[in-house]
């Protein structure tokens, strides 16, 4: 493998530099895309800190707060900027679970738009669950009690699914306290605002912004010439890595060896048996070493399939509750997987790779790299045995998520 000075695919040492990231020849990203992503990475800050911010669009201004966060300060000041009634934005799975009945993605025979189709229920609040401890047994399945009155469902607000994708940004559940809002009280309040096309475009702009921020040799156990590479997208946020596995007889023209890994805290660290991820990263290093074209894991932080180390919890206290992984997710109001492959794409190419024998089991990434534009030339099994604990999980995995297993 060339050494991350001058970046080309691993094996391939003769090649012209790449297209990268970090290329001079490939336009930088404008100071307004900058700002932007910095103005929606400080909404999700202050979401996670309780207070409220402003969503703004074409169709007016929204006032949101999120539901496991929000403060008796942060109601009250959303309260003060709001020109409306409060509601409660959920998933509907998890407005299901609150209403104690199906949710059909209708109001009486009407349909109530596109943010119903895109799963976002509103649930209008009575003023005795507009309190922080109620929001918050709202919002979180494991913290269920009950509740002094019932909410009555209506017809989601504009940006209502930009608010949900807010919230998924954070990290936090996806359940928000939202009003239609005075512009003009939010701004007295200094309440942040950022624009709802900002947030739509965040999944692809942030991966765009991408930049090398530090980069060192790391010599591992199973691979001692190892380098380590971090990237920082513009809005400042938590940090993707790319860790570069020398071959041990690298030769010229071979395509690498390549896992899209994502963070697990419980597995890669702590040797957690509830899952396969440990096994899986540290069994792609050494294949990668021993292999002649070397190899590069791609080590994203979008822990719990993109939901967060805390959600993640969460999905397990459900887990040992009876539900499955997936379902675990869905019941806190997540996709079966939140991930964004863009930021694995950008990185490959970053370090000089767009061709990959990609180490997986999981369909989803093969077309995932594949529709950012890096070839996948052959799919390579990364299987490891049920342990005794993981068993459901792996054959949930197989089942539900149609990974290639067995």
């Amino acid at each position: 493998m060339a050494p991350l000075a001058t970046p080309r695919p691993p094996g391939a040492h003769n090649a012209p530099r790449p297209h990268a990231v970090t290329d001079p020849s490939r336009p930088a990203v404008a100071d307004s895309q900058v700002l932007a992503l910095r103005a929606v990475h400080r909404a999700a800050s202050d979401l996670r800190r309780g207070t409220p911010v402003l969503l703004v669009g074409a169709e007016g201004a929204l006032v949101v707060a999120a539901a496991e966060t929000v403060s008796a300060r942060g109601l009250a000041e959303l309260a003060e900027a709001a020109r409306g009634p409060a509601v409660l934005l959920l998933a509907p799975v998890r407005a299901a679970a609150v209403l104690q009945r199906p949710v059909p993605q209708a109001v009486g025979a009407a349909p109530v738009g596109a943010a119903a189709e895109m799963g976002v229920v509103a649930l209008r609040l009575p003023p005795s669950l507009l309190d922080p401890v109620a929001l918050r047994s709202l919002a979180d399945p494991t913290a269920e009690r009950l509740l002094p009155d019932q909410p009555e469902r209506m017809a989601p607000p504009a940006h209502a699914l930009q608010a949900i994708a807010l919230a998924k940004l954070a990290r936090l559940l996806p359940a928000l306290v939202v009003a239609p809002a005075a512009e003009a009280v939010a701004e007295r309040l200094d309440l942040l605002a950022v624009k709802v096309a900002d947030i739509a475009a965040y999944p692809v702009a942030a991966p765009a912004s991408l930049a090398r921020v530090a980069e060192a040799r790391v010599p591992l156990e199973d691979a001692p010439e190892a380098r380590i590479v971090a990237f920082r997208a513009a809005d400042g946020g938590i940090e993707h890595l790319a860790i570069l596995v020398d071959s041990m007889a690298p030769q010229d023209g071979l395509v690498p060896l390549v896992r899209i890994h994502s963070e697990c805290f419980t597995g890669d660290l702590l040797g957690s048996l509830r899952c396969d991820c440990g096994p899986q990263l540290r069994g792609a290093i050494k294949r990668m070493a021993a292999d002649p074209a070397g190899g590069v894991l791609v080590y994203l932080a979008q822990e719990g399939r993109g939901i967060g180390l805390v959600n993640k919890l969460r999905a397990y206290t459900l887990q040992d509750q009876g539900l499955d992984t997936l379902d675990a997710n869905r019941a806190l109001g997540y996709g079966a997987d939140e991930r964004n492959f863009w930021v694995a794409a950008e990185m490959l190419r970053a370090v000089g790779v767009d061709r990959v024998r990609l180490l997986t089991n999981n369909p989803d990434k093969l077309a995932g790299l594949a529709a950012c534009g890096i070839a996948v030339e052959q799919r390579e099994a990364h299987q490891f045995d049920a342990n005794g604990v993981n068993d459901g999980y792996l054959e949930t995995k197989a089942r539900r998520f149609g990974h290639l297993l067995g």
